[in-house]
């Protein structure tokens, strides 16, 4: 019998767990996988500041999907075959240990991305995978004795990649990942699948000539920031930049809000709650009781709200404060003024930056045209996918990798078993 043929397009993370445990699981199949750029689980790299936050440290399923924007349910019957602690496990087994961190994000024992990477290639080249880089996709037809046929049932692939060229494959598994523009998707026509519009989901916001800017490399440890106008909220760690603010709380709300900042053009007004434990009139009640319990110290050297010096100071400015000035002599327009900077200070935010390398994209095929007990399409036999380019897509913690593995890893399986047939 012919050897059969897998073609997996794309060398990110979902890409390799598809195409090396796919290989392992039917050593006889041939695999094959296709990688666009010169440089191989560029995300993998990058991930976590170059330590690669591998997944998180959850083992309840339910809380889990709290973590994906969209196709949380569609996660979450996935992840009833392939789950954290099977991620664990599997690199475990391979020499690589992980370790959890107190937010729960999970590295490499070995702090490093490349611990990963040198994981993935080892295991691609112990099963015998054929990598292609620089190998870029321009075409996939369906064969039937080198003929063009509309019979699905009957079909090879034909994947037609560079210049010049070809591969017959009896499966594809498409993990090419997201992409900022919905056109770079032409090459998937022939499948005929619903693609919900791309657009970007992790990303920064950009606050051009804001005075905030100045404060760069400043953190507030926990702030609420919410979408003025909208019903969007988050809270957690926020990072003053130099274009303007990023941090998990403003990455978690990027990802919550991808479609209707990108229907404004990144273009909104941000609230941001420097003391989440106060709502306004609340911090109105306490700032009586502080008034007279610090009356004779001066407002700068004296913040009850734990915030960077540099932020109080900032806020006191703002709100037109003097240095000398006691707690006792303040105006009822400063206090006033700063108590609603304090509870929601407003930011007009013109435009975004992509969170360093870790690109992610809202979007993607539709995955109630996907079979989540295979990963492969209802409407093409054959055909599967994996990771980010299905309409999928998590907040930043290890969310969207342990997608690609649990992705990856059920296409293998049911490739595997599909060849062995």
């Amino acid at each position: 019998m012919k050897q059969k043929h897998l073609v997996v397009i794309g060398g990110g993370a979902a890409g390799f767990f598809t195409a090396v445990n796919a290989a392992r699981m039917h050593p006889a199949l041939q695999v094959t996988l296709l990688e666009k750029s010169s440089k191989l689980l560029s995300k993998v790299s990058v991930s976590g500041g170059g330590r690669c936050n591998v997944t998180h440290h959850c083992f309840e399923i339910g809380e889990m999907i709290k973590n994906y924007p969209r196709g949380a349910q569609f996660v979450k019957k996935a992840f009833h075959q392939f789950f954290t602690t099977d991620t664990i496990q599997w690199f475990e087994d391979r020499g690589v240990a992980l370790k959890a961190e107190n937010d729960g994000r999970m590295f490499p024992a070995t702090n490093s991305s490349e611990t990963i990477i040198e994981c993935l290639l080892k295991e691609a080249n112990r099963y015998g995978v054929d990598i292609r880089m620089n190998a870029a996709v321009k075409k996939i037809s369906m064969f039937n004795n080198e003929q063009q046929v509309p019979d699905a049932k009957q079909k090879k692939f034909g994947v037609y990649y560079s210049d010049t060229g070809f591969l017959e494959a009896d499966f594809v598994c498409l993990a090419c990942g997201g992409y900022p523009k919905a056109s770079q998707y032409n090459w998937l026509q022939f499948a005929a699948h619903h693609i919900e519009p791309p657009v970007p989901s992790l990303f920064t916001f950009n606050m051009p000539g804001n005075s905030i800017t100045g404060l760069m490399g400043v953190s507030a440890a926990h702030v609420i920031a919410k979408i003025a106008g909208t019903k969007r909220i988050a809270e957690g760690p926020l990072l003053i930049t130099h274009w303007g603010m990023s941090g998990p709380c403003i990455l978690r709300l990027s990802a919550w809000g991808a479609k209707e900042l990108a229907e404004r053009q990144y273009h909104f007004t941000l609230l941001v709650n420097w003391a989440p434990g106060y709502s306004e009139q609340q911090l109105r009640r306490e700032w009586m009781v502080w008034r007279q319990q610090y009356g004779a110290n001066k407002i700068y050297q004296r913040n009850p709200f734990a915030l960077p010096a540099r932020l109080w100071h900032y806020l006191l400015q703002q709100s037109n404060i003097t240095e000398t000035q006691r707690w006792s002599e303040l105006l009822t327009k400063q206090q006033n003024t700063l108590i609603q900077l304090l509870t929601a200070s407003p930011f007009e935010v013109k435009g975004k930056t992509t969170f360093k390398e870790e690109f992610v994209t809202c979007g993607g095929i539709d995955v109630a045209e996907i079979d989540v007990n295979t990963m492969q399409s209802k409407k093409h036999p054959g055909l599967f996918f994996a990771g980010e380019i299905m309409n999928v897509d998590g907040i930043t913690g290890g969310f969207n990798f342990q997608h690609a593995w649990t992705s990856g890893w059920i296409a293998a399986k049911a490739i595997a078993q599909m060849a062995g047939n």
